[in-house]
């Protein structure tokens, strides 16, 4: 009998800044085609966790560890040597868009394709046609072909971040770790990539993990949400639990500031 392989496995990780602990023996398991909003206060814990996950962030040794679709990540503190065969099946989408600015958006969604080519192809843009074409489908999924030809510093931040979820698409990403992809957004353009986001998990069946500052955001388009406070996940069910008493428990004094809008429900 076959048994499904998590996603994102954690297992009692704990990271410490200075005299603060960011994460305090925190385990989870995200199954492939989940779609998770990680929630919190400032603080909370959230990034961290998310960048753990991707091996961007290295946790403290001990016994926690972390595996992606069953290649370890993280063991014994430290980054393992199987991280870049785990990343291949990981696309990243930062707050800060993570593109390279001084190139086209067509160039930026090719180089998902880097982790299935050879290195000196990679070097000098050997990209194949297949790819090519590829990228141009996955801009036009998304909704910025007419850019592609743009500077990525020169597209707005929506754009951009359509950009890098094209990105992931091109690579094929098994999983898409979002780091408060919306944060730097105005509300349109923050739908726009929660529905893009969504449309990845649902149709393309790709486990979506996403940090989120806006409480609505994560009751809207996420099934499942993970709250943590102080390093330790406070709350992991259905979005449909978290009634107004409990996010005022997880956020405290931050709860008005936890909504788009300013108002909770």
């Amino acid at each position: 009998m076959s048994t499904t392989v998590a996603a994102a496995a954690v297992r009692g990780v704990s990271k410490t800044f200075g005299a603060r602990k960011a994460l305090d023996s925190v385990s989870l398991d995200v199954q492939p085609g989940e779609m998770v909003a990680l929630i919190g206060p400032s603080g909370s814990g959230k990034s961290t966790l998310l960048r753990s996950i991707s091996g961007l962030q290295t946790v403290d040794g001990g016994k926690g560890t972390i595996d992606v679709f069953g290649i370890p990540v993280q063991k014994n503190g430290r980054v393992t040597g199987q991280v870049r065969k785990a990343r291949a099946k990981v696309g990243f989408i930062a707050q800060q868009f993570n593109l390279v600015g001084r190139l086209s958006l067509f160039t930026n969604v090719l180089l998902g394709a880097l982790g299935r080519m050879g290195t000196w192809a990679g070097l000098f843009g050997r990209w194949s046609a297949e790819d090519k074409q590829k990228a141009m489908a996955a801009l036009h999924r998304v909704g910025v072909s007419d850019y592609a030809g743009q500077r990525a510093n020169t597209l707005s931040g929506g754009q951009q971040q359509r950009g890098a979820i094209a990105r992931a698409i091109l690579q094929g990403a098994q999983a898409v770790l979002a780091d408060e992809p919306v944060a730097s957004l105005d509300p349109v353009s923050a739908r726009k990539v929660m529905e893009l986001l969504v449309e990845l998990n649902e149709r393309d069946k790709v486990a979506v993990i996403v940090t989120l500052h806006q409480v609505d955001y994560a009751i809207r388009y996420c099934e499942r949400v993970v709250a943590l406070k102080g390093g330790k996940i406070v709350y992991d069910g259905p979005s449909t639990g978290l009634g107004r008493e409990k996010l005022i428990e997880i956020y405290g004094p931050e709860i008005e500031d936890a909504f788009w809008e300013g108002v909770g429900p």
